[in-house]
């Protein structure tokens, strides 16, 4: 499969108001691509597509949330409206919930699928058939957490993980058609991921869930999304099927292939002496 020119081409990216999205959308703004920005978050939306038509690109913004089926299913139509074709789609939206998992309810088990898992499929086959028309790129953001699974992120690492066989599954049987799948696992992240995540309602403690979380944000989450957006974009261009990318990724990776079961025997160790503190 050819590289991708991104150059005039029409990119779509959700989750667009902050974090990994907003500097992967600025990162294509920056190859020259034309956005259509998809978030909940209006204010934030609006300062990412200043920022990017600031880069001289041409900016659509889409407020919706992602868990809307009605909303996901009409979307494309408003983006070919006024873009005529879409080349790229990238899932960056995404959602954390705090908690062991016999304090977690399966209502908030599901608000988190329904954004990290349901909301990006949902997406993906909206986009497909404009994708498939220009032979363009699907780019989905798993975590590091789709390799490894750390105690206390069973809700979170189980989505991601789901991200993760979804985007090989659909490479697969797209070979051959010109749609490639890039499927992208971040380790830490210096966003606002940890701090914003939702603490089970069951929690034994709320306080020291959350306080754990902002700890983590600042031990575990270095690398700047701008590092990560830049990487994506390079990814997407080149059409790569996986991306490992940020601090933790690669080692964590190596550490799974190396011990595919046992893994957890050296991180549970760093984990013991995180929460402990």
């Amino acid at each position: 499969m050819s590289a991708l020119d991104l150059s005039g081409g029409v990119v779509v990216v959700t989750g667009a108001a902050s974090g990994i999205g907003r500097a992967t959308a600025l990162a294509f703004a920056r190859r020259g691509a034309a956005l259509a920005l998809v978030d909940r978050d209006a204010d934030g939306l609006a300062d990412t597509a200043a920022d990017a038509r600031a880069l001289g690109v041409s900016v659509t913004e889409h407020v919706l949330d992602v868990a809307d089926a009605e909303a996901v299913a009409a979307l494309p139509e408003a983006v070919l409206a006024e873009h005529g074709r879409v080349t790229v789609l990238v899932n960056a939206a995404g959602v954390a919930l705090a908690g062991r998992f016999e304090e977690l309810s399966m209502d908030e088990i599901r608000w988190l699928f329904e954004i990290n898992v349901f909301g990006l499929i949902g997406l993906t086959k909206a986009f497909l058939p404009a994708l498939t028309a220009s032979g363009g790129q699907v780019a989905n953001v798993s975590s590091l957490f789709g390799i490894i699974a750390p105690a206390e992120q069973t809700a979170y690492a189980a989505s991601k993980f789901a991200v993760r066989g979804f985007s090989e599954s659909l490479r697969h049987e797209l070979e051959g058609t010109g749609v490639g799948v890039t499927v992208i696992h971040p380790g830490g992240v210096a966003t606002a991921i940890s701090r914003n995540a939702r603490v089970a309602a069951g929690a034994v403690d709320p306080e020291a869930a959350s306080k754990q979380a902002l700890r983590f944000e600042r031990v575990f989450l270095t690398t700047p999304a701008e590092t990560v957006g830049e990487a994506i974009a390079g990814a997407v261009a080149r059409r790569q099927p996986r991306l490992i990318v940020a601090s933790g990724a690669r080692a964590g990776t190596w550490l799974q292939r190396l011990m595919p079961v046992r893994y957890w025997r050296v991180l549970g160790r760093g984990y013991r002496r995180f929460t402990r503190r």
